[in-house]
């Protein structure tokens, strides 16, 4: 490829905090916009040749044929931008983001490829525009930046713009409303700021929730004593459904865990083959059940249909809590916003 920027190139990352960044007095300081969780992606344009880089630099072009269509179809001939591939589908009257149909998209075979993408079609959100033309962008101010992916007018079907303001009290707003639209948090870009590629030199900030869950199983850690996850679930009426995992112990936890667990197996040799992972078809998928009779508190950023959509975090027993009351209902819901709300050109 004859272009300015050339691939691979690392995205820019972000780091962690705990609120939104507040402007300081005179001229903004900071550009907001809502943090789209798909897979993010670097897209090389350069005439009819298109390449789509993953965060670790691998590609991703194979995986997504109508991505590529659409990129040769809307954006300009010699381009770099930094964006999200996102799958959007209509859930509940409302068009948002589906992480399951995406991650289903990583797949070897080119028949399942040629299927995904028609019956669920990625699409990919810029937020950053790295290279125009003969231009090498990523010494430019973010606000330059900006204004120039704006320029562009991009509006879709498969190509888009994210919204993105300087208000930091819309940043807040959209921090509450957003996630019903499939989004888990607001993003933080210096106007000033160059294109730093594999830097933290962003500002994310995500939702994070409390739940009590039902310990109803666990799966024994592949290389040490102890176990890997802790499996969880909730009750929707009369029916217990598995929710998701907690994995991120020590490994003097792990062992301390095991040993805690045993008295509630369901026999000694009851194993279970859970779902299998897309990610890794060998890994082992067992999982040994217990009676579900413990409780625990986790924090969890977001549900993913009725599923969490990350691992949760061990926070601590709760043995004043009965597991009947470990129910979808205390789980916070947020307002249904479509997808269409957080694009910069309307989805349109």
């Amino acid at each position: 490829m004859d272009l300015p920027v050339r691939p691979p190139v690392k995205p820019m990352l972000a780091k962690a905090a705990d609120a939104v960044p507040v402007q300081g007095a005179g001229e903004p300081i900071w550009s907001y916009e809502p943090k789209w969780d798909g897979f993010r992606c670097i897209v090389f344009r350069d005439g009819d040749e298109v390449e789509l880089g993953s965060r670790s630099g691998k590609s991703l072009t194979r995986y997504f044929p109508e991505v590529v269509a659409g990129v040769l179809a809307e954006l300009p001939e010699q381009c770099v931008l930094d964006g999200e591939i996102v799958v959007p589908r209509e859930i509940d009257g409302r068009t948002r983001l589906d992480w399951d149909s995406l991650s289903q998209r990583i797949h070897p075979a080119a028949s399942r490829i040629a299927l995904l993408a028609e019956q669920t079609p990625a699409q990919v959100v810029g937020f950053d525009l790295l290279a125009l033309g003969a231009e090498d962008l990523t010494a430019e101010p973010f606000s330059r930046r900006r204004e120039l992916l704006l320029g562009l007018g991009v509006t879709g079907p498969t190509c888009h713009v994210t919204t993105a303001t300087t208000d930091a009290a819309i940043a807040q707003q959209w921090f509450a409303e957003f996630e019903g639209a499939g989004l888990d948090g607001v993003v933080a870009k210096r106007l000033a700021g160059h294109y730093a590629p594999d830097r933290r030199e962003m500002i994310k900030v995500k939702h994070h929730r409390t739940a009590d869950c039902v310990v109803i199983g666990y799966r024994p850690h592949k290389s040490v004593p102890g176990i890997g996850s802790m499996l969880l679930g909730l009750y929707d009426g009369d029916e217990m459904h598995m929710i998701g995992g907690a994995s991120a112990f020590t490994a003097q936890r792990r062992k301390e865990l095991l040993e805690e667990l045993q008295p509630l197996r369901l026999g000694s040799d009851v194993v279970h083959e859970g779902e299998p992972n897309r990610w890794n078809a060998r890994e082992d998928h067992s999982w040994v059940p217990l009676r579900p009779e413990r409780v625990v508190e986790v924090a969890y950023d977001q549900m993913e249909g009725d599923r969490l959509r990350h691992a949760a975090k061990f926070l601590r027993w709760r043995p004043d809590r009965t597991p009947s009351s470990c129910t979808y209902d205390q789980l916070d819901v947020p307002v249904r916003f479509d997808l269409a709300d957080v694009l910069a050109d309307g989805g349109q």
